[in-house]
């Protein structure tokens, strides 16, 4: 009976101190969350990358810089092409009331809108001749490209109705502000449009005076159109985007001097029949073969 009794009470002085030491654990686990739990070295690694700055960061921020700075340059380029688009072709359009070619130009009223035209032009193009230096000349080419172009084809028009010549790429290159690159495709696309232009001053005038413009014994405007067309006929544009755009304008200044060709045909073969003012046919179905001169 002892030996029993004894047996009771150690199992109670057991499971006692059990609980007792289980209750210790807990209150200590409860101010220490991570007593008694070892950590790896991975896991003390990882902390302290998350409490220091990313190496990396500063260089980041540097590309974000970059490309900010490249939106906000490329932003003000296509503006200012698009400005000068729009300037070139009030030019066009007054230069469009010329009536005579090879002469100075006499309308005061057009004139004087083309000079503030001309100052505008220029202080647009200044204005993103920063932007445009260096490596950035080519980088931004596409977007100040068509403003360049509708400049030219203004400057080549003006200096033709004036002088009835082609400016050469080293005589245009100096209507554009220092500082902006005139390249040999836009110089060349601008001839293109130009060619437009002449056709329409060349009908307007047959039909209003009976005969093409040009100087007295000289050349008229359908043998320059006629020479500007074969001459660019032989150049080479190679491939590429300008490949594509170059037989495109190259197919439309064709149209341009047919349609010129076939209103002489017009004025020569039919208009003495035609009562004054009466205006060639420009959309009449071409001949099979081109008239080369009349």
């Amino acid at each position: 009976m002892c030996v029993l009794v004894d047996a009771i009470e150690e199992e109670h002085y057991t499971e006692s101190k059990a609980r007792r030491e289980d209750d210790d654990w807990q209150q200590t686990s409860s101010i220490h969350p991570m007593a008694g739990v070892k950590r790896n070295r991975a896991e003390m690694e990882s902390k302290e990358q998350e409490d220091s700055p990313s190496p990396y960061l500063p260089m980041f921020e540097h590309f974000k810089s970059e490309i900010d700075t490249h939106h906000d340059r490329r932003e003000r380029v296509i503006k200012a092409s698009r400005d000068i688009t729009a300037y070139s072709k009030k030019i066009i359009f007054a230069l469009q009331r010329t009536k005579e070619i090879g002469k100075p130009l006499t309308d005061r009223k057009a004139l004087t809108d083309m000079t503030k035209l001309k100052q505008q032009i220029k202080e647009t193009f200044e204005g993103v001749t920063d932007d445009l230096q260096g490596i950035n000349a080519h980088r931004y080419q596409r977007q100040i490209s068509p403003g360049i172009q509708e400049f030219m084809e203004a400057a080549l028009f003006e200096h033709y109705l004036v002088n009835q010549a082609i400016m050469t790429h080293s005589e245009a290159a100096t209507t554009i502000p220092a500082g902006i690159t005139l390249t040999y495709e836009d110089y060349v696309l601008g001839i293109f449009d130009m060619t437009g232009e002449l056709m329409k001053i060349a009908i307007t005038y047959m039909a209003t005076n009976g005969k093409l413009p040009g100087l007295q014994g000289g050349a008229s405007v359908l043998t320059d159109m006629q020479t500007m067309r074969t001459q660019l006929e032989l150049i080479n544009a190679g491939h590429g985007p300008f490949a594509k755009e170059f037989e495109g304008k190259l197919r439309v200044t064709r149209q341009s001097v047919e349609k010129v060709e076939i209103s002489v045909y017009s004025m020569t073969v039919r208009g003495k029949e035609m009562p004054k003012g009466w205006k060639p046919d420009i959309n009449m179905r071409q001949p099979v073969e081109e008239i080369e001169s009349y």
